[in-house]
């Protein structure tokens, strides 16, 4: 396997890539790259689609607002990493960017936020929200960028709920107290990772999630974490354990 390389300029492209495509880039991309960067023809650029691995590619025609890159050799073969749904209640602006940006790091597969009764933010701008995914891909190294699903409320996700797929709900109540060995009851390589809100689960949603055949309750020890920080704990137990860690 190739080793990433994460020093040469990394664009997300939304475009086939193959050997000598030519990849016409959106106006704000060519600006970065000629007027930010101030690269020339021939420059050199890494460039995924989330299907076609990662190529290196040539800065090739250059027009005024627009320009073409032409891909020149695969530096990494498409990788999908792990199977998780990262399922969560929106938060406020700038702690919403953090949590995706870090969800996309912890190599999640989709992003799926929840209302639910204690849920703060007002609305979810998906558009943003995917454009931070995004940029989280194309400065860690990351293949894959996440699908982005509509809100649901909690009810609607869970009513309609792929049983094969083991929902880990992070509780500060749960019964068994190490993470590692709750983890280790769960056998199934499809999983999903319920955060809270602020103020975590209303009592009769908690109860309705404990009902759940799929539902597996872990704890994350004995601090109380904000929602931000929760997703990333809760996401490297699960890679360290079920995930594509170990």
């Amino acid at each position: 396997m190739a080793i990433r390389d994460l020093t040469s300029e990394r664009l997300y492209v939304d475009h086939p890539l193959a050997a000598g495509m030519r990849v016409p880039l959106r106006e704000e991309q060519a600006h970065y790259l000629i007027n930010v960067l101030r690269l020339g023809a021939g420059a050199q650029v890494l460039v995924f689609n989330g299907r076609d691995g990662e190529w290196l590619a040539e800065l090739g025609e250059i027009k005024k607002r627009t320009a073409v890159l032409v891909a020149a050799d695969q530096t990494r073969p498409q990788t999908n990493g792990p199977d998780i749904d990262y399922l969560f209640a929106p938060l406020k602006r700038s702690r919403l960017d953090y949590m995706v940006q870090k969800a996309v790091e912890m190599g999640v597969a989709r992003l799926r936020p929840v209302i639910t009764q204690r849920t703060i933010a007002e609305r979810v701008n998906l558009e943003r929200m995917r454009a931070n995914a995004i940029e989280a891909a194309e400065q860690c190294g990351v293949l894959r960028v996440p699908d982005v699903s509509e809100p649901v409320t909690l009810e609607k996700a869970l009513s309609g709920w792929d049983a094969a797929r083991t929902l880990i709900f992070c509780d500060e109540d749960a019964t068994v107290k190490n993470p590692i060995e709750a983890l280790g009851a769960v056998s199934s390589g499809l999983v999903a990772v319920l955060i809270g809100p602020e103020g975590g689960f209303d009592p009769r949603e908690r109860q309705t999630l404990l009902t759940k055949p799929f539902v597996r309750a872990i704890s994350l020890g004995p601090r109380i974490m904000r929602a931000d920080t929760a997703a990333v704990a809760a996401l490297a137990l699960v890679n360290a354990t079920l995930g594509d860690w170990s």
